[in-house]
C-alpha cells in the first residue's frame, strides 16, 4: 500500500469513528486530524471537505456491497444457491462493518438537513436492490417463482428479511446471530413459505453436517 493510499485511508477510518461516536454535526474538521494524527493541509489534499469525507464513506459502502453481492452470486449456479451465497456475504460485510453500515442507514433515514446533501447515496444504493431484482426476474421467467408476483415484490419481500436481521444486529448485536445458517432460514422462509405444506413441496436449501435452527439468538430475557 503507497503512503498516499494509506493516508487516505487513516482519514476515512477517523472520520468514520467520529463519525459513529459523535454523529456527522457534532464532528469537526479538528477531531478527525487530531485521530488520524495528520494537518488540515493533508485533509483537504484528500478530500475538499467534512461533508465529502462523509460522502466517500457511504459511496464505499454502497458500492463495495453491491460487488461482494455480485460475486457471491457467481458463486452457485442455482436460485436458492445463489440467494443463500448473498445472503451470507451481505451478513459477512455487515459484521466486518458494523460502524460503516450503522452510518449507511442513518444516512438513508436522516432529516433533512441532518447529514450533508453529497451524502445521498440512494442511487447507488438502489443498485444492490436493482441487481436482486434482476436476479430474481431470472428464477420467475425460469420458473423457479411463483410468476403472479412481479420481480420487484419478490426483490422487496427477500430484502425485507435480510434487512431486518441486519438492522436488529445493527441496534442489538448480542441477540443477533448473523451467519450461514440464519441466511439459509431467510432462504427457505422467502423460497417456501411459512404455510404448511404437504410432504415434498419444500424448496429448502439443505446444508451438510449438523443442522442448528438459526435466526434469533435471544438472551434468556427476551424469550419469556
Amino acid at each position: 500500500m503507497s503512503d498516499k493510499t494509506e493516508t487516505r485511508r487513516k482519514l476515512l477510518m477517523a472520520a468514520l469513528k467520529r463519525f459513529a461516536q459523535k454523529g456527522y454535526a457534532a464532528t469537526s474538521v479538528r477531531d478527525i486530524i487530531t485521530a488520524a494524527r495528520v494537518s488540515r493541509p493533508v485533509l483537504y489534499y484528500y478530500f475538499k471537505s467534512k461533508a465529502d469525507l462523509y460522502r466517500a464513506l457511504v459511496t464505499w459502502a454502497a458500492e463495495e456491497r453491491l460487488r461482494l453481492m455480485r460475486e457471491a452470486a457467481s458463486r452457485a449456479t442455482t436460485l436458492p444457491g445463489q440467494l443463500k451465497e448473498l445472503c451470507a456475504t451481505v451478513f459477512e460485510f455487515v459484521q466486518a462493518n458494523r460502524e460503516l453500515m450503522r452510518l449507511a442507514f442513518a444516512t438513508a433515514l436522516a432529516a433533512p438537513g441532518e447529514v450533508p446533501r453529497e451524502a445521498d447515496c440512494f442511487e447507488k444504493g438502489w443498485q444492490s436492490f436493482e441487481f436482486l431484482r434482476e436476479l430474481l426476474e431470472k428464477g420467475r421467467k425460469s420458473g423457479e417463482l411463483d410468476s403472479h408476483y412481479d420481480s420487484r415484490e419478490l426483490a422487496m419481500g427477500f430484502a425485507g428479511l435480510m434487512h431486518m436481521h441486519v438492522l436488529l444486529y445493527l441496534v442489538r448485536p448480542e441477540i443477533m446471530r448473523l451467519d450461514r445458517s440464519t441466511a439459509e432460514t431467510i432462504v427457505n422462509l422467502f423460497l417456501s413459505g411459512a404455510a404448511s405444506k404437504p410432504a415434498g413441496k419444500s424448496l429448502k436449501v439443505k446444508s451438510k453436517g449438523n443442522h442448528q435452527q438459526p435466526g434469533l439468538k435471544l438472551k434468556p430475557e427476551f424469550n419469556q
